[in-house]
């Protein structure tokens, strides 16, 4: 490999004067130890720390750098002299709360004391900011939204309608109690997922990026079309790692998406891939985006069960990609890369065992073990342990700054966006309207499950097509899944993945499909035409979450038995679909146009977990493949080497 992978940093980091690089990588380390020591249940001088004192000194360590890494105007390169305020602030404000935080545990926080008001007040429209820099003003909007509905629910009509409460009241409610700022958003925060930011920092900074990069090269950057299989496998590989799909986009695009056009694929198919491919990498087990772990605590369930839920999804999404980019490769006559650019296999392995061996320790941690939020500070510090096994990876006193500068950014942009959310919780608790929510919803469908699947497949589009994916799933968490498990009856983690890889789907679907174009301005490219393609691509995406929904089986919440037969059935009719979309198929070859949508539905029909349906699929793929061998006989050279017929089997 001649380019190495690229360090992703789209913050204003690197512009820090040194005393604040300081205070950074200072309250960084303080955070994680802050983390360390309650998790693992620490106490000093025989006293343990309170959640919401914990939650508080979190926001402390965290909050003020929201406003010096991302700007506040886009293309501002430098720090002005109202971001350091504005830090300064977040900082003495949050500190300050928690001083308050076992007073207000033991007597209460209403009524809200003038100077408890004056702080929350201050903190409130600093997360919003927060929440407005990292997501964007749609996401503020919303959040302003459900923040202030308390001030004016008893006003609206119909469903509308829940109980209101004076400006100081909402103000309390929002910031100082357990169903708003320091609620579910921050717990998920403090308790789960920052353990799995440090780990993908840790992995990041010992150079786990440019290994599986490699590792993706080495197994599959000879085969045609090599350098999109590379895409596929390094982008399920750092996604998990990052947990962002746009930096996924960033991080492994900047390096695929110009290989695969060297090698003859068009601008917009790669950006295309590239988008795919990291628009899944957000459920990748054994680490996935922060939205898991908020639907883990959401649920009241191990997050193992999530990650073991998501697996068989995650395989036939990846599966089906790696189907398409092969059969447009062998279709259109694409080759791999030059054998000097790729790694061999056995050095590549020899390097990077210590990434293999701790992500294996992850996944026994998480699954045998069940070490639950323990399980990714083991690993951390079993990757620093092995990172002095080879001095190219050994964490340095230089190399653990930039570590925990990384997990600084990291937990900061995770911060921003969970915060703002406990505002939308709570703004939805306080009025009482999430269940007159829901009861609107049934009455809408007529207690018809599909109208209300639709309905929802609607709201998840909109909301998550303004790339609020975590206050997309968070929203209709508590307002539309209980709507489709009354009227659907169906198995309730089915229906959160469901809603979540709704949400999801919009980083690639038109008229606003962010992962597509991110990936169309890496490789100059359409926007549309990528985002397009992108559709063509991520097909799995589209109906996979209505076959889990209807049979649980697929995401392990039923017999084995049966979740291997449905696993095989999709599997298959995957791969019927990839080469009617892409036209060829392997062991036939060029499919003539006729054969493509005979396939394309009959993969479709045979991938339904439903016996009728897909012993249709299967007679309907079968009667087209013997039509497809029977003319690839008579077109073929006869053993004497006469041809049958004089005609070109290849037909696009």
């Amino acid at each position: 490999m001649k380019k190495p992978l690229k360090n992703v940093d789209t913050t204003r980091y690197d512009n820090f004067p040194v005393v604040v690089k300081f205070f950074f990588v200072l309250l960084t380390g303080a955070g994680v130890g802050l983390s360390i020591f309650y998790i693992f249940g620490l106490s000093f001088a025989g006293r343990t720390l309170l959640d919401t004192a914990y939650y508080y000194l979190l926001i402390t360590c965290f909050l003020p750098f929201t406003f010096l890494l991302t700007p506040m105007f886009k293309g501002q390169q430098g720090i002005p002299w109202y971001d350091l305020v504005l830090a300064v602030l977040a900082f003495a404000g949050s500190l300050y709360l928690y001083t308050q935080a076992y007073d207000i545990a033991s007597r209460g926080w209403f009524p809200v004391s003038t100077n408890n008001f004056i702080v929350a007040l201050m903190i409130f429209f600093l997360v919003l900011e927060a929440g407005r820099r990292v997501g964007g003003l749609p996401f503020l909007i919303i959040c302003l939204f459900f923040a202030f509905y308390p001030l004016f629910a008893d006003k609206m009509p119909g469903v509308l309608f829940g109980a209101g409460y004076p400006f100081k009241s909402t103000i309390g409610y929002n910031v100082l109690t357990a169903e708003g700022l320091v609620g579910l958003p921050t717990m998920v925060l403090g308790d789960i997922v920052i353990g799995f930011l440090v780990f993908a920092a840790v992995m990041v900074a010992s150079g786990a990026g440019k290994f599986f990069l490699n590792l993706s090269l080495a197994l599959l950057g000879r085969f045609p079309g090599g350098p999109a299989k590379v895409a596929v496998m390094a982008s399920a590989f750092f996604g998990s790692l990052s947990g962002s799909i746009f930096a996924n986009v960033i991080g492994t695009g900047s390096f695929t998406i110009p290989a695969m056009k060297r090698v003859g694929y068009s601008p917009h198919y790669a950006g295309a891939i590239e988008a795919c491919s990291s628009t899944g990498g957000v459920l990748m087990p054994p680490v996935m985006g922060a939205v898991a772990f908020v639907m883990a605590t959401l649920l009241s369930m191990d997050y193992v069960t999530i990650m073991i839920a998501a697996a068989i999804p995650a395989i036939l999404y990846y599966f089906g990609l790696l189907m398409q980019v092969d059969a447009y490769a062998r279709r259109v006559g694409l080759k791999g890369l030059p054998r000097e650019e790729i790694p061999r296999l056995k050095e590549t392995l020899k390097e990077g065992w210590p990434f293999l061996s701790v992500f294996v320790f992850l996944v026994w941690g998480l699954l045998y073990m069940r070490w639950e939020r323990l399980a990714p500070f083991y690993a951390s510090a079993l990757m620093v342990a092995l990172s002095f096994a080879r001095r190219a990876t050994m964490l340095t006193p230089k190399r653990a700054v930039e570590m925990l500068a990384t997990i600084g950014k990291l937990i900061t942009s995770t911060m921003g966006l969970l915060l703002p959310i406990g505002f939308i919780l709570a703004g939805l608790t306080v009025t009482g309207t999430a269940p007159a929510f829901t009861a609107k919803i049934v009455n809408l469908g007529g207690h018809n499950i599909v109208p209300i699947l639709l309905l929802g497949i609607a709201v998840c589009y909109l909301l998550g097509m303004m790339g609020m994916l975590i206050a997309a799933y968070v929203f209709l968490a508590v307002t539309l899944a209980p709507a489709i498990i009354e009227v659907g009856h169906t198995n309730v983690l089915a229906t959160h993945l469901f809603i979540l890889y709704y949400s999801m789907l919009s980083a690639i679907t038109p008229p606003v499909a962010l992962a597509s174009f991110l990936g169309a301005a890496i490789a100059g490219a359409s926007p549309m035409k990528t985002a397009v393609q992108s559709m063509r691509l991520g097909i799995v995406i589209y109906f996979v979450p209505f076959f889990f929904l209807f049979r649980p089986a697929l995401i392990m919440q039923g017999p084995i038995i049966q979740t291997v037969y449905l696993f095989l059935l999709a599997f298959l009719g995957i791969a019927l679909i990839a080469a009617g979309i892409e036209g060829y198929l392997l062991w036939i070859g060029n499919l003539p146009w006729w054969s493509r949508g005979l396939l394309t539905v009959a993969g479709f029909l045979f991938a339904m977990p439903e016996f009728v349906t897909s012993v249709i699929g299967g007679v309907l793929a079968v009667l087209t493949l013997l039509a497809l061998m029977l003319r690839k006989y008579r077109m073929e050279p006869s053993k004497t080497g006469i041809p049958l017929e004089g005609r070109s089997l290849s037909v696009d």
